[in-house]
């Protein structure tokens, strides 16, 4: 039962009652003969008809009222709720009954609480962060790199090679036989994707992490390093902004991951990245217009999206992924910005 016709039924069923008792001690107190109130009519209406249709109505009207006031009271507390949940500031902008003040004090300590662990985790975020810049393990700093320069200089130089030798045969001396022909098309489309897979593995190896640039700049010189090695047209828009150290190294790491993905699944011709501040938040949005996926056939449990979803909840964000069948990808990640040196709590 919805909240307005419970208060009309319940201004209604008052109203009867209210009348009923009334009219009982009237007549009870006044009234010797009751036939005479059985015959009462007013305008060929009976009064006894008259004496209830009143007390619908006024029961009826009155529960409309209410019912519509305290549900725009609730909705509108359901409003500030969502509010909190997608880590607006709060702003009662509407007058907020008495009945219903405490309420609105609970929300305000529950936002204040919610700002607070948000802003412990990126703490916690940020010395971690920390801590692993200041105590890197060179070995395996080198150890993938020396994986980088290897796959780069052998594997992924033979696949190239393997590419070209594919394109002369096809293109200058191409088999009669249809059948060959398109077997000789299936090889040369498995050679390049399997290029770029090679790509997206270096991609993962070679850029550890920032290594004292800001996120910024360190963005700007992946998406540079990828225009130059992928045939893929590349597009940002990248804004100046300062954060916490462990919220850059997050954000870039699943820059990463989102690139790494896009490389290996989306087969998409151009990809635009956008890493701006707005409201009070940091976003970083990836787009594609690749082959894209159904997203209620996504799995659960695919990693890549899991380990991305994981670094943004470990900073206080939220993320979000948008796909459909050959319509392209989008994952957006936002994460609350606390301006340094503001108002203290």
């Amino acid at each position: 039962m919805n909240l307005l016709f419970r208060h009309i039924s319940t201004s209604i069923f008052y109203s009867i009652v209210l009348t009923i008792l009334v009219t009982g001690v009237t007549l009870f107190a006044f009234v010797d003969d009751w036939s005479t109130i059985f015959d009462k009519k007013i305008e060929d209406i009976s009064f006894l008809f008259i004496l209830f249709v009143i007390p619908v109505s006024v029961g009826i009207v009155t529960g409309t009222v209410t019912g519509l006031y305290w549900r725009q009271r609730i909705h509108y507390l359901e409003k500030k709720m969502e509010e909190i949940i997608k880590g607006q500031k709060l702003n009662f902008d509407l007058e907020i009954p008495k009945d219903l003040g405490q309420m609105q004090h609970y929300l305000e300590q529950v936002q204040h609480k919610i700002r607070m662990q948000t802003e412990h985790a990126q703490r916690l975020a940020t010395e971690r962060a920390v801590e692993r810049e200041q105590s890197l393990q060179e070995i395996v700093v080198q150890e993938r790199n020396r994986l980088a320069r290897e796959l780069h200089d052998s594997v992924s130089q033979q696949l190239f090679a393997a590419s070209m030798m594919m394109s002369t045969i096809t293109e200058t001396n191409p088999p009669k036989d249809e059948t060959i022909q398109k077997q000789l098309r299936m090889v040369e489309n498995m050679i390049q994707q399997s290029q770029l897979e090679m790509r997206a593995l270096l991609l993962h190896l070679r850029p550890v992490a920032l290594k004292g640039k800001s996120l910024q700049e360190g963005t700007q010189e992946l998406l540079m390093e990828l225009t130059q090695k992928v045939p893929i047209q590349v597009d940002w828009n990248i804004e100046a902004f300062i954060v916490d150290k462990g919220v850059e190294d997050q954000l870039f790491r699943i820059l990463q991951e989102a690139l790494s993905n896009t490389l290996r699944h989306a087969k998409a011709n151009s990809l635009h990245v956008m890493l701006v501040e707005r409201d009070g938040n940091i976003i970083l949005r990836v787009t594609d217009d690749g082959v894209g996926f159904d997203m209620g056939k996504l799995k659960t449990g695919s990693y890549g999206l899991q380990n991305m979803r994981e670094r943004a909840y470990e900073v206080g964000g939220s993320y979000k992924v948008i796909s459909f069948p050959n319509q392209g990808t989008r994952l957006e990640v936002k994460v609350p910005h606390f301006e340094k040196g503001g108002e203290e709590e």
